[in-house]
């Protein structure tokens, strides 16, 4: 049984999109019996850990913006 999912990648959420890469990385370590498969899981994982970053760039920047936002300060105020 593959680990490759049909749900767009960009609509994941960051925990599915984790979830179903812990899935490929292990599917991948235990030898898909294809190169094809291989080739498919491969570029899912690359997606899906893209998808990650994605969320975790746009949470510190979210939390950026909150913590500037609570010192009274943006970014290039500083003199």
């Amino acid at each position: 049984m593959s680990a490759l999912n049909d749900t767009p990648v960009d609509t994941l959420s960051f925990e599915a999109a984790r979830d179903e890469l812990v899935k490929v990385v292990s599917e991948l370590e235990q030898g898909a019996p294809t190169l094809e498969q291989s080739l498919a899981l491969w570029e899912r994982g690359e997606a899906l850990a893209a998808r990650c970053e994605e969320w975790l760039l746009g949470a510190k920047r979210r939390l950026e913006a909150a913590r500037a936002t609570s010192t009274g300060t943006a970014e290039g105020d500083e003199s």
